[in-house]
């Protein structure tokens, strides 16, 4: 018994190593072509998904730009729209600047006209005095009125000139505001001019990004096409196997 089990140990054996031997010699032999055609599928779904991967991400990096586009665009009308009360308010402040000067020259002309008129009445009252004085004596009624009258046409005069240097001082700041305003409002054509051209721009780039992203969107569609082909085929070369 012993011997007949040593036999069939031995044949169990030698069976067991010509089947890895068969297995061995099946693997070295070259591909046949339905499995050169199930390498060839299965690759060709690999770099279909490495396609379809890269595509999805450009299309979502182009709705990013988009997006961002959007803000700047919304961005950009408000600063016009900003821009543009800026300038109404910077012409409304030169109208009124303008109307202050005119009201200043105004004043200033009607001042010197008293002060002048008051000078005259100076002019006046010293002739009058001296001829009082000559005619009546420089302790006369007459001298006395002559020089009360002096006095207060001093006094006018004198309100007058301040009131002329007053007027002069107010229409140097009118001035100094009117010019300040019209920078003020060349400054904001200025901002509005180059917010107009960032939003042109940006639209040019909104544009742009959209076109992008319905290409990277057609390229993904045309990878799922392929995918699901390359699928099929791989489906139908195991099936001719």
């Amino acid at each position: 018994m012993n011997r007949i089990g040593v036999l069939r140990r031995i044949t169990l054996g030698m069976a067991f190593t010509g089947l890895v031997s068969a297995g061995a010699w099946a693997q070295a032999q070259d591909p046949t072509p339905q499995q050169q055609d199930i390498r060839q599928d299965k690759k060709d779904i690999r770099e279909d998904k490495k396609d379809l991967n890269r595509d999805r991400a450009d299309r979502n990096a182009d709705q990013r730009d988009i997006n961002k586009d959007k803000r700047d665009i919304r961005s950009d009308k408000r600063d016009i729209r900003q821009d543009n009360r800026d300038i109404r308010n910077d012409k409304q402040d030169i109208r009124q600047d303008n109307r202050d000067i005119r009201n200043d020259r105004t004043d200033l002309a009607k001042d010197r006209s008293d002060r002048n008129a008051d000078q005259r009445d100076i002019n006046r009252d010293k002739k009058q005095l001296a001829r009082d004085d000559a005619k009546y004596g420089a302790n006369s009624s007459q001298a006395q009125a002559d020089r009360k009258d002096l006095h207060q046409d001093r006094v006018d005069r004198n309100k007058d000139q301040r009131d002329i240097n007053q007027d002069k001082r107010g229409l140097n700041v009118d001035r100094r505001d009117r010019n300040q305003d019209v920078r003020d409002l060349n400054r904001d054509r200025q901002d509005r001019n180059v917010d107009a051209r960032d939003l042109h721009n940006d639209k040019k780039d909104l544009h742009k990004d959209r076109k992008d992203r319905n290409k990277d969107q057609k390229d993904i569609n045309k990878d799922k096409r392929d995918l699901h082909k390359d699928r099929a085929d791989l489906r139908r070369d195991r099936n001719h196997k």
